[in-house]
């Protein structure tokens, strides 16, 4: 079993503070201080521009891509990180329609976070070739796979309501009518069990600044099915994933495997902070993880329900069916969440009406998500979001 009073004692944590946003952004972890600290001082500081080949920097993408690869399913060798989630979106979907040249279906969900539609929309308008982007509603996704769909684009874990797509059965459904399947993990990795090659998916994209505790702008990554890594055609061909990039050609010449799909310069100093991050989840067994965060999650559902009837549970009510987030709806979410956030117990809000709170059993106990529940049982009975100064809306929300 998981020890995950030891994990706790590896984050920063403001003292009284009820954290329950780590599906939006993870904590900081106290190696990562040390770790950056250390990269620049001892590094950057002392080897320079020699520290590409002394210190490893070149080779970070896919050394800790490995590690983030451990906790996906996805083999050794098959997961880079760099870039934006978005530029992996796009990477990963052109990429499959060139691998599907005679379909013109790319099949979504409205449930899928914006930008993975922002992109498939943008690269279809380029391409003008007659490709649609098909959205339906999350429950409709298997009936609408059939033979005219190129790629199949979902993200696993439902980004407002935590809704659970069965990645193995929709990979499954997608390849028998011939089409590839594209999943963002960007609720998934480091929240729940994730195995890649288990359900034989043919691209994953994801984040590493939530449930990995990367940090702030932390780099994205992306996996390419092993059958597939030496077929496809990166998009967007950057110098770093030429086959040899300091020999500077004037012509591009795909590197080999995963390594394609790196594009620009890696950011170093916070894959230095992933990898530290990463430390954390040595010794965790995801089986547990995911056990703790259903015990978390339906404490939250029983207290608020029983405390505050005013609000509706905006996420499946069956543990299994979602992943390690919970949303309730309320037309005043917005400030009843800055509110929350006033009193110390963090969530976010999701336009138009959800307020999410996030379960991360690696730094979370029962004790804070009852304090959580109570705290908003509080705000709710005493009306103390309704102050002009929680519903003005800031940048982020």
């Amino acid at each position: 079993m998981t020890d995950f009073s030891k994990t706790r004692a590896l984050f920063h944590l403001p003292d009284g503070l009820v954290y329950l946003d780590g599906n939006s952004l993870g904590p900081l972890p106290k190696k990562a201080v040390d770790k950056t600290a250390t990269m620049m001082r001892e590094e950057w500081g002392e080897m320079l521009i020699r520290g590409w080949n002394a210190a490893g920097w070149m080779a970070q993408p896919r050394q800790v891509g490995d590690r983030v690869g451990r906790l996906i399913g996805a083999p050794e060798g098959s997961v880079v990180l760099g870039d934006t989630l978005s530029i992996k979106v796009y990477q990963a979907l052109a990429s499959a329609l060139e691998l599907r040249p005679q379909r013109k279906v790319v099949l979504s969900d409205n449930g899928n976070f914006p930008t993975d539609l922002y992109m498939a929309s943008g690269l279809i308008q380029s391409l003008d070739k007659g490709h649609e982007l098909k959205i339906v509603a999350p429950e409709e996704v298997e009936d609408a796979i059939d033979d005219t769909v190129a790629a199949l684009m979902l993200t696993e874990v439902d980004y407002r309501t935590g809704r659970l797509h069965d990645m193995k059965r929709l990979t499954e459904k997608a390849h028998a009518a011939g089409a590839l399947a594209i999943w963002d993990l960007a609720h998934s990795a480091g929240a729940l069990p994730v195995d890649l090659a288990g359900a034989d998916a043919d691209f994953a994209v994801g984040c590493t600044y939530k449930y990995l505790n990367g940090g702030p702008g932390a780099p994205a990554f992306i996996y390419v099915a092993p059958r597939l890594a030496e077929k496809v055609r990166p998009a967007l061909s950057g110098w770093l994933g030429h086959d040899a990039p300091f020999a500077f050609d004037l012509d591009y010449r795909a590197g080999r495997g995963i390594d394609r799909m790196r594009v620009g310069t890696p950011p170093v100093i916070a894959l230095a902070a992933l990898d530290a991050a990463l430390d954390a989840w040595e010794g965790v067994d995801m089986a547990d993880l995911r056990a703790a965060s259903i015990r978390l999650s339906e404490r939250f559902i029983v207290e608020v329900e029983r405390r505050c009837p005013d609000l509706t549970l905006g996420s499946p009510r069956d543990p299994e069916q979602r992943g390690s987030q919970v949303s309730f709806l309320h037309d005043n979410g917005y400030a009843i969440m800055q509110a929350l956030i006033a009193h110390d117990v963090i969530g976010d809000f999701r336009a138009p009406n959800a307020m999410r709170f996030g379960f991360t059993p690696l730094y979370l106990g029962e004790d804070e998500v009852v304090a959580g529940a109570e705290r908003l049982e509080r705000i709710l009975v005493e009306r103390l979001w309704d102050r002009p100064e929680f519903h003005e809306r800031a940048a982020v929300t």
